[in-house]
Parts: structure tokens; C-alpha cells; sequence
């Protein structure tokens, strides 16, 4: 595509306001332009994450002025670049892109930096693309902390999701025991078959007794949680002193609760983990090996199901199918353009 194929006009969806799925609507936007340092990325996809419906709640880091575009990640193509080095080795290149300060990604083009646009190996597809930021970097990122702090076993919350299926694979690839905490036997049922060898679920009456006999046999000190509410808890209380519980996500939307005593007398801790500050703590090279690490399981290890694919149009029903049900494979949005 030539600047001159750009058309002035494009689909976008976009929030009013920070009351959920409701205050989205498809409005026709102009095409943005780059400006220094920034690349033009024609969108081919877009998936739906847990931290975009904390975003259209308002529950996320940070708000943006509205009406906003919605998105975090999605992939595509290279159209356009304002000036600077990177942005002219960019064009024409497929890359998974992350949206910055300004729109997001559920649009037919987005605007972000330059160092946002990361460049797709030959062997990975688009659509595979668009999921290979955060859900694969979160996972790496749990192994990397694992690794580091010498633990052989973790604890992982909202485990059948996309993120804890990646965190199953990557870590029995390295020799790290998970156990696995879901609220559904068709859930256990799943994880087994998959592969998991712990499974509990969250929802039956010995839960608490079993998940303690569990972290204790398994000497369990870190936790991984996306819930909050009631289970951070739980799962603070059943592992043995010292150990930690680092809260990513409130799929509960409840606040996190937590035993004094098991701060002052047990020598525990809860600490929250956000990828974004994770990463700015690497530096430029750390990334890039990151990056390609990452990009070769991203067949494998690293991988997303995709469960159902939506034009931009139907935002709305995309999201909602999602919210029913956020296991099972993840939910695109495909720009018709």
C-alpha cells in the first residue's frame, strides 16, 4: 500500500465513556497520521483481553481523554511513518502493535510509536500477531520471576484462561510444578487433558483443606493471581511461611482481601504485578531477546485458540461473548477494510 492508497476516512470503535461495553459505538474517524518517531499500522487484528474490559470499566492504570479507542494489541502492517530511523526500518513490515498515549487498536489503522511496533517473523501469522504481547510477555515474564527467586513451584489462579494455558506449557517445559486453581470440573477436565498434573476448583467445599495439603507437599511460595477478592486469601493463607502472592489482574472486581496474621506472625506477602512496568525495567537489547524468545513459541508453547472472529461493526456482541465466557479461546476483532 502507497501513502496515496491511505484512504481519509476509516471504521473505528470508540468509547464515550468509562461505563463498560455500553459506551462503545463505530463512528467513521479520519485516518491518523504519524507524527515523529511513530508508525502507521494498517490493523488485521485485534484481540479481546481481560485489561480492555478493565479499561472500558475505567478499572485500569490509567484513563485516557474521551471518547477514546479501545485496544491494547492487535497486528498489521506498516503503511505509513513520520520521520526517524526506526519508523523507515518499520515500513512495509508486519508487526504485532501496542497502543500508546494516544488510540488504540480496535480501528482499521492506529497510530503508536515506533518502539510499539514490533516486527512478526516470517512464521507467524497475523492473527497470531495481534495475541503475541501480552499474554506471551506475561508468561515469560512469571517464568522469568520464578526462575530468579529459585521457586519449583507456583501457584496460578484463573488457570484454563489463555494466559494460564501458556503459563502450563512454559513452565512444565522448564520443570516448574503449577497448580492450577479454576471455579469449573469442566475446567479441571480441560487442563488435565492438556496436560496439568494439579487442578483444583476453586468453587468445592474442601477447597481450602486441599489447596493447603497441596502447598504444602509441593513446598509452594509464590502465587500468581487474576482473581482478587476472596481467593487471594485463600491462597495466601494455604501456602506455608514466607511465601508471596503477586495480584495481576480483579477478575472478581473485588477488592484483594488478606490475614493480618498471616503478614506479621507468617512473614507473608502480596505484591501486584503490571507488565508495562516489568518491561520498563529491561533494557532496549533484554527486550529484543525477549521479543524473539517469544516469537519462536508462539507455534507452541506460547500459542492462542481462537474461538470466534467479529467485524469492528459488531464490537459489542464480540465483547459480550467474551465476557460470558473467557476461556475457550480467545475472541478477535478483524477490521472489514
Amino acid at each position: 500500500m502507497t501513502t496515496s492508497q491511505i484512504p481519509e476516512k476509516m471504521n473505528a470503535v470508540v468509547l464515550d465513556s468509562y461505563s463498560g461495553v455500553n459506551a462503545l459505538r463505530v463512528e467513521k474517524r479520519p485516518v491518523p497520521k504519524p507524527g515523529p518517531n511513530q508508525v502507521l499500522v494498517k490493523v488485521a487484528a485485534s484481540p479481546i483481553n481481560p485489561s480492555d474490559l478493565a479499561f472500558l470499566d475505567g478499572n485500569y492504570g490509567f484513563k485516557k481523554k474521551t471518547p477514546t479507542v479501545p485496544g491494547f494489541e492487535g497486528s498489521g502492517t506498516v503503511v505509513a511513518v513520520g520521520s526517524g530511523i526506526m519508523g523507515r526500518y518499520l515500513m512495509g513490515k508486519r508487526v504485532a502493535c501496542i497502543s500508546g498515549k494516544g488510540d488504540g487498536v480496535w480501528a482499521e489503522y492506529m497510530v503508536t510509536d515506533a518502539t510499539l511496533a514490533l516486527p512478526l517473523a516470517s512464521s507467524v501469522s497475523l492473527e497470531q500477531g495481534a495475541m503475541s504481547a501480552v499474554n506471551p510477555l506475561t508468561a515469560m515474564a512469571f517464568l522469568d520471576i520464578t526462575k530468579k527467586s529459585g521457586h519449583k513451584t507456583i501457584v496460578q489462579t484463573a488457570a484454563a484462561s489463555a494466559l494460564g494455558q501458556m503459563v502450563n506449557r512454559i513452565f512444565q517445559n522448564s520443570g516448574i510444578q503449577v497448580i492450577n486453581i479454576v471455579r469449573r470440573d469442566e475446567q479441571v477436565d480441560f487442563l488435565k487433558k492438556a496436560g496439568a498434573e494439579i487442578v483444583l476448583n476453586s468453587t468445592n467445599a474442601d477447597f481450602a483443606k486441599e489447596l493447603k495439603e497441596t502447598c504444602k507437599k509441593h513446598k509452594a511460595h509464590l502465587a500468581f493471581d487474576a482473581i482478587a477478592g476472596l481467593l487471594t486469601l485463600q491462597v495466601l493463607n494455604a501456602m506455608p511461611r514466607h511465601s508471596k502472592v503477586s495480584v495481576y489482574g480483579g477478575l472478581s472486581f473485588e477488592a484483594a482481601q488478606i490475614d493480618p496474621g498471616d503478614l506479621i506472625f507468617k512473614g507473608k506477602s502480596i505484591d501486584g504485578f503490571w507488565l508495562t512496568s516489568w518491561l520498563e525495567k529491561k533494557n532496549p537489547l533484554q527486550s529484543l531477546q525477549l521479543w524473539q524468545r517469544a516469537q519462536k513459541l508462539l507455534a507452541t508453547d506460547l500459542k492462542s485458540e481462537i474461538r470466534e472472529r467479529y467485524p469492528l461493526s459488531e464490537a459489542k456482541k464480540a465483547i459480550n461473548e467474551y465476557q460470558n465466557q473467557m476461556t475457550g479461546g480467545k475472541v478477535l476483532l478483524i477490521p472489514e477494510g
